[in-house]
Protein backbone atom coordinates (compact mmCIF):
# COMPACT_ATOMS: atom_id res chain seq x y z
CA UNK A 1 0.00 0.00 0.00
CA UNK A 2 1.19 3.11 -0.69
CA UNK A 3 2.65 5.72 2.08
CA UNK A 4 2.31 8.86 3.46
CA UNK A 5 3.95 12.28 2.24
CA UNK A 6 4.11 14.26 5.40
CA UNK A 7 0.11 13.47 6.85
CA UNK A 8 -0.03 14.73 10.36
CA UNK A 9 -2.70 12.36 12.62
CA UNK A 10 -4.13 13.53 15.86
CA UNK A 11 -4.59 10.65 17.75
CA UNK A 12 -7.31 10.93 20.77
CA UNK A 13 -7.40 7.69 22.55
CA UNK A 14 -7.44 7.06 26.29
CA UNK A 15 -6.05 3.26 26.08
CA UNK A 16 -2.10 3.54 25.73
CA UNK A 17 -1.14 0.08 24.78
CA UNK A 18 -3.90 0.65 21.41
CA UNK A 19 -2.59 4.49 20.73
CA UNK A 20 1.00 2.87 20.89
CA UNK A 21 0.15 0.46 18.20
CA UNK A 22 -1.87 2.37 15.78
CA UNK A 23 1.01 4.81 15.92
CA UNK A 24 3.30 3.18 15.27
CA UNK A 25 1.71 1.07 12.53
CA UNK A 26 0.75 4.96 10.98
CA UNK A 27 4.24 5.84 11.37
CA UNK A 28 5.84 3.20 9.67
CA UNK A 29 4.19 4.49 6.89
CA UNK A 30 5.68 8.07 6.89
CA UNK A 31 2.60 9.78 8.83
CA UNK A 32 3.45 11.94 11.75
CA UNK A 33 1.13 11.08 15.03
CA UNK A 34 0.09 12.90 18.01
CA UNK A 35 -1.23 11.27 20.46
CA UNK A 36 -3.79 13.18 23.60
CA UNK A 37 -5.36 11.06 25.76
CA UNK A 38 -7.91 13.01 26.89
CA UNK A 39 -11.13 14.98 25.33
CA UNK A 40 -10.66 18.82 26.68
CA UNK A 41 -7.39 18.64 25.51
CA UNK A 42 -7.70 17.00 22.74
CA UNK A 43 -10.58 19.03 21.39
CA UNK A 44 -7.80 21.94 22.19
CA UNK A 45 -5.31 20.54 19.76
CA UNK A 46 -7.86 19.31 17.03
CA UNK A 47 -8.68 23.12 16.83
CA UNK A 48 -5.43 24.16 16.51
CA UNK A 49 -5.43 23.49 12.46
CA UNK A 50 -2.01 21.90 12.81
CA UNK A 51 -3.13 18.39 11.70
CA UNK A 52 -4.61 16.53 8.36
CA UNK A 53 -7.19 14.31 10.18
CA UNK A 54 -8.48 13.41 13.73
CA UNK A 55 -8.82 9.80 14.96
CA UNK A 56 -11.22 10.27 17.87
CA UNK A 57 -12.36 7.66 20.55
CA UNK A 58 -15.83 7.78 21.87
CA UNK A 59 -15.15 6.49 25.52
CA UNK A 60 -12.43 9.37 27.26
CA UNK A 61 -11.94 10.88 30.32
CA UNK A 62 -13.16 14.62 30.29
CA UNK A 63 -15.28 15.42 27.12
CA UNK A 64 -16.96 12.50 25.55
CA UNK A 65 -15.99 11.70 21.52
CA UNK A 66 -19.80 12.57 20.50
CA UNK A 67 -19.40 15.81 22.42
CA UNK A 68 -15.75 16.62 20.81
CA UNK A 69 -16.89 15.88 17.73
CA UNK A 70 -19.87 18.12 18.03
CA UNK A 71 -17.98 20.76 19.51
CA UNK A 72 -14.60 20.64 16.73
CA UNK A 73 -17.14 20.74 13.77
CA UNK A 74 -18.20 24.05 15.08
CA UNK A 75 -14.77 25.61 14.77
CA UNK A 76 -12.88 23.53 12.38
CA UNK A 77 -13.60 21.13 9.21
CA UNK A 78 -10.71 19.16 9.98
CA UNK A 79 -11.26 15.14 8.99
CA UNK A 80 -12.42 12.91 11.82
CA UNK A 81 -12.74 9.36 12.03
CA UNK A 82 -14.27 7.55 14.69
CA UNK A 83 -12.62 4.52 16.16
CA UNK A 84 -14.89 2.93 19.14
CA UNK A 85 -16.21 -0.64 21.05
CA UNK A 86 -19.34 0.73 20.37
CA UNK A 87 -20.08 -1.16 17.08
CA UNK A 88 -23.89 -0.74 16.79
CA UNK A 89 -25.63 0.77 13.61
CA UNK A 90 -27.23 3.38 15.53
CA UNK A 91 -23.77 4.58 17.63
CA UNK A 92 -22.41 4.31 13.61
CA UNK A 93 -25.77 6.37 13.12
CA UNK A 94 -25.15 9.05 15.65
CA UNK A 95 -21.52 9.34 15.49
CA UNK A 96 -21.61 10.16 11.12
CA UNK A 97 -24.47 13.25 12.07
CA UNK A 98 -22.49 14.87 14.78
CA UNK A 99 -20.06 15.34 11.98
CA UNK A 100 -17.47 12.64 11.43
CA UNK A 101 -16.36 11.45 8.67
CA UNK A 102 -16.03 7.81 8.65
CA UNK A 103 -16.72 5.77 11.67
CA UNK A 104 -14.60 2.21 12.20
CA UNK A 105 -15.63 -0.37 15.36
CA UNK A 106 -12.75 -1.93 17.89
CA UNK A 107 -11.43 -3.90 17.18
CA UNK A 108 -9.82 -2.76 13.72
CA UNK A 109 -7.42 -3.98 11.01
CA UNK A 110 -4.40 -1.20 10.86
CA UNK A 111 -4.38 -1.80 7.11
CA UNK A 112 -8.44 -1.06 7.00
CA UNK A 113 -7.68 2.05 9.01
CA UNK A 114 -5.08 3.41 6.78
CA UNK A 115 -7.20 2.37 3.58
CA UNK A 116 -9.93 4.58 5.54
CA UNK A 117 -7.84 7.30 6.17
CA UNK A 118 -6.10 7.74 2.48
CA UNK A 119 -9.79 7.82 1.38
CA UNK A 120 -11.07 10.33 3.74
CA UNK A 121 -8.20 12.46 3.25
CA UNK A 122 -8.92 12.57 -0.88
CA UNK A 123 -12.52 13.62 -0.51
CA UNK A 124 -11.50 16.46 1.68
CA UNK A 125 -8.83 17.75 -0.67
CA UNK A 126 -11.71 17.34 -3.59
CA UNK A 127 -14.02 19.41 -1.25
CA UNK A 128 -11.39 21.70 -0.06
CA UNK A 129 -11.14 22.89 -3.91
CA UNK A 130 -7.49 21.36 -4.76
CA UNK A 131 -8.73 19.42 -7.26
CA UNK A 132 -10.54 22.15 -9.21
CA UNK A 133 -9.99 24.95 -11.24
CA UNK A 134 -9.71 28.30 -10.38
CA UNK A 135 -10.19 29.59 -6.52
CA UNK A 136 -10.68 33.44 -5.26
CA UNK A 137 -9.45 35.09 -1.86
CA UNK A 138 -9.87 38.58 -1.43
CA UNK A 139 -8.24 40.24 -4.49
CA UNK A 140 -6.20 37.54 -5.50
CA UNK A 141 -7.79 35.15 -8.27
CA UNK A 142 -5.85 31.82 -9.87
CA UNK A 143 -7.10 29.97 -12.79
CA UNK A 144 -5.53 26.75 -12.87
CA UNK A 145 -6.32 25.69 -16.26
CA UNK A 146 -4.74 28.64 -17.64
CA UNK A 147 -2.11 28.85 -14.86
CA UNK A 148 -2.54 32.41 -14.45
CA UNK A 149 -2.64 34.45 -10.81
CA UNK A 150 -3.55 37.32 -10.37
CA UNK A 151 -3.87 40.09 -7.60
CA UNK A 152 -6.75 42.54 -8.81
CA UNK A 153 -6.48 41.72 -12.27
CA UNK A 154 -3.19 42.53 -11.99
CA UNK A 155 -0.95 39.41 -13.36
CA UNK A 156 1.81 37.81 -11.06
CA UNK A 157 4.96 36.90 -12.56
CA UNK A 158 5.70 33.18 -10.72
CA UNK A 159 7.53 30.51 -11.88
CA UNK A 160 5.68 26.79 -11.94
CA UNK A 161 6.76 25.69 -8.77
CA UNK A 162 5.42 28.97 -6.90
CA UNK A 163 2.18 29.26 -8.59
CA UNK A 164 1.70 25.67 -7.12
CA UNK A 165 2.60 26.32 -4.09
CA UNK A 166 0.36 29.55 -4.13
CA UNK A 167 -2.45 27.16 -5.62
CA UNK A 168 -1.91 24.60 -2.63
CA UNK A 169 -2.01 27.69 -0.17
CA UNK A 170 -4.74 29.45 -1.32
CA UNK A 171 -7.05 25.88 -2.06
CA UNK A 172 -6.26 25.18 1.90
CA UNK A 173 -7.14 29.06 3.43
CA UNK A 174 -7.23 29.67 7.05
CA UNK A 175 -4.91 26.53 7.64
CA UNK A 176 -1.58 26.21 8.91
CA UNK A 177 0.88 24.23 6.59
CA UNK A 178 4.14 23.12 7.59
CA UNK A 179 7.20 23.58 5.20
CA UNK A 180 7.59 19.51 4.83
CA UNK A 181 3.67 19.68 4.12
CA UNK A 182 4.08 22.18 1.24
CA UNK A 183 6.65 20.48 -0.33
CA UNK A 184 5.19 16.38 -0.17
CA UNK A 185 1.75 18.65 -1.87
CA UNK A 186 3.66 19.65 -4.34
CA UNK A 187 5.58 16.91 -5.51
CA UNK A 188 1.59 15.03 -5.25
CA UNK A 189 0.41 17.93 -7.30
CA UNK A 190 2.96 17.83 -9.91
CA UNK A 191 2.95 13.58 -9.99
CA UNK A 192 6.45 13.49 -8.80
CA UNK A 193 6.88 10.52 -6.03
CA UNK A 194 7.41 10.65 -2.72
CA UNK A 195 10.89 12.24 -1.47
CA UNK A 196 12.50 11.79 1.70
CA UNK A 197 12.62 15.40 3.19
CA UNK A 198 15.59 17.33 3.41
CA UNK A 199 16.19 19.56 5.99
CA UNK A 200 17.54 22.18 3.15
CA UNK A 201 14.22 21.92 1.52
CA UNK A 202 12.95 24.14 4.66
CA UNK A 203 15.08 27.06 2.75
CA UNK A 204 13.98 26.48 -0.15
CA UNK A 205 10.26 27.00 0.97
CA UNK A 206 10.76 30.12 2.63
CA UNK A 207 12.95 31.61 -0.12
CA UNK A 208 9.59 29.99 -2.59
CA UNK A 209 7.74 32.33 -0.13
CA UNK A 210 9.37 35.23 -0.14
CA UNK A 211 8.94 35.44 -4.09
CA UNK A 212 5.60 34.57 -4.03
CA UNK A 213 4.92 37.51 -2.16
CA UNK A 214 6.80 39.88 -3.68
CA UNK A 215 5.37 38.98 -6.93
CA UNK A 216 1.42 39.64 -5.15
CA UNK A 217 3.04 43.20 -3.66
CA UNK A 218 4.05 44.44 -7.40
CA UNK A 219 0.65 43.52 -8.42
CA UNK A 220 -0.75 45.38 -5.04
CA UNK A 221 1.21 46.75 -2.79
CA UNK A 222 1.35 45.08 0.83
CA UNK A 223 -0.69 42.28 -0.96
CA UNK A 224 1.55 39.60 -0.41
CA UNK A 225 2.07 40.05 3.66
CA UNK A 226 -1.81 40.65 4.03
CA UNK A 227 -2.69 37.12 2.55
CA UNK A 228 0.32 35.03 2.96
CA UNK A 229 1.69 35.00 6.39
CA UNK A 230 4.37 33.01 8.67
CA UNK A 231 3.25 30.97 11.72
CA UNK A 232 6.71 31.22 13.45
CA UNK A 233 8.08 27.45 13.85
CA UNK A 234 5.15 25.75 11.87
CA UNK A 235 4.66 27.44 8.66
CA UNK A 236 2.37 29.31 6.61
CA UNK A 237 -0.83 29.81 6.13
CA UNK A 238 -3.26 31.96 3.31
CA UNK A 239 -5.97 33.95 4.71
CA UNK A 240 -8.43 36.22 2.86
CA UNK A 241 -8.00 39.73 4.31
CA UNK A 242 -10.39 40.93 6.99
Amino acid sequence: MAEFTAVRILLIEDDEKLAGRTAEYLQSHQAEVEIVPEGEAGLERASAGEHDLVLLDLMLPGLDGLELCRRLRQRSKIPVIILSARGEEVDRIVGLEVGADDYMPKPFSPRELLARIRAVLRRHSAAAGIDGEAIEVGPLKIDRTRRVATVSESPCDLTAYQFDLLWLLASQTERVLARKQLHAQVRALRGEPPQDFDPTVDRSIDVHLSKIRQALDAAETGCGQSLIKTVRGVGYVLSAPS
